[in-house]
């Protein structure tokens, strides 16, 4: 099974939410503002169609279908 573009992207946010979660609660509060990125994030992207990520994945060469 060949992952692209947005699959990557899937894979990415949800590893970033979940590390940033267990940070913020077993290591400092703070953690949790990046998670708060993540999140929003995702959303502009819903109206935007613009992820930072994505666009830095198809560089690298990840085919988008």
């Amino acid at each position: 099974m060949k992952m692209i573009v947005n699959d990557w992207v899937h894979v990415f946010a949800g590893t970033f939410i979940l590390i940033s979660l267990a940070l913020g609660i077993w290591i400092h509060q703070y953690w949790f503002f990046f998670t708060a990125f993540v999140g929003a994030n995702l959303f502009q992207f819903g109206f935007t169609k613009v992820c930072p990520l994505g666009i830095i994945l198809q560089k690298l060469g990840v085919p988008e279908k």
